[in-house]
């Protein structure tokens, strides 16, 4: 059973790769560069990508399943030559955004992948994790200077490592019991946005100040960063309901991989020599 990993070099995509081969699962992965790719010498490489179609049929030869990266602008073509191709399952990584209807939000890409998936007839698995701990290596010149500036402070979020999204994907690709299921992720703890500076202070062994901005102050930031208004809105927005309503872990991690989901604390000591 050869499994298709789309997005082969991308933050998730790469560590999928990793775990299904350490499952000893034959894969192949989907790389516009295979010679920047780096991908382990177990894996097939093939030169392609979502965004062009045309290189898929090759891709899709003889494949029986798909990790499926979110991408709504050709997931429709996709799912066509998919289904031409004899491929039965795909497992889907989407987002918790799915259905919060705000113009500017992830969930409508997300929501666009999850119903031409559904459309197409695969028998199909759904991936929802919520925020990353990996956003905040955006942080990082802030934690080194001693200081990270952020809005809502105490908006208490359940982040995610990135590894336990993989390992995840890897176990609903080859694993029964997942078709028709819509999995919703999330890390083992909820933590503020203050609490995660904190918490990357205990690791590093130094004082990080933390400093509220006000929303208008985030807003101006992002918008010069050159982030869209409509998703620098909906990104506060999304910070001011979790600071009314904090988040509370859903435990499907643990209860799929039959393991502790990693810590905020263990993921940053993991990435020590970024911050330092």
């Amino acid at each position: 059973m050869t499994i298709l990993v789309t997005g082969a070099t991308g933050s998730v995509g790469r560590l999928v790769v990793d775990e299904l081969l350490a499952a000893g699962v034959p894969v192949r992965a989907l790389t516009v560069d295979p010679g920047r790719a780096k991908l382990p010498p177990d894996a097939e490489v093939v030169v392609g990508s979502l965004a062009k179609p045309a290189t898929l049929p090759v891709a899709l030869k003889g494949v029986s399943a798909v990790y499926l990266a979110p991408m709504a602008r050709t997931v429709r073509r996709f799912c066509e030559l998919a289904a031409a191709a004899g491929v039965e399952r795909v497992v889907a990584l989407s987002g918790s955004s799915v259905g919060d209807g705000h113009e500017g939000s992830s969930g409508n890409e997300y929501g666009a992948v999850e119903a031409a998936v559904r459309e197409a007839g695969f028998a199909w698995t759904f991936l929802r994790p919520g925020v990353f701990m990996n956003n905040t290596l955006d942080w990082a010149d802030m934690v080194r200077a001693g200081e990270v500036r952020m809005a809502y402070g105490d908006a208490t979020q359940t982040p995610i490592d990135l590894g336990d999204i993989a390992a995840v994907a890897a176990r609903v690709c080859v694993e029964d019991g997942h078709v028709g299921a819509t999995h919703v992720l999330s890390g083992p703890e909820a933590i503020s946005l203050r609490e995660q500076v904190a918490t990357l202070g205990s690791v590093l062994g130094r004082e990080i100040r933390f400093r509220e901005l006000t929303r208008e102050e985030q807003r101006a930031q992002w918008i010069g960063y050159g982030v869209p208004e409509t998703a620098v809105d909906w990104l506060l927005d999304g910070f001011e309901e979790t600071l009314r309503h904090p988040q509370v872990p859903t435990g499907v991690v643990e209860e799929l991989l039959g393991r502790p989901g990693t810590t905020y604390a263990e993921w940053a000591a993991a990435r020590r020599d970024v911050f330092a």
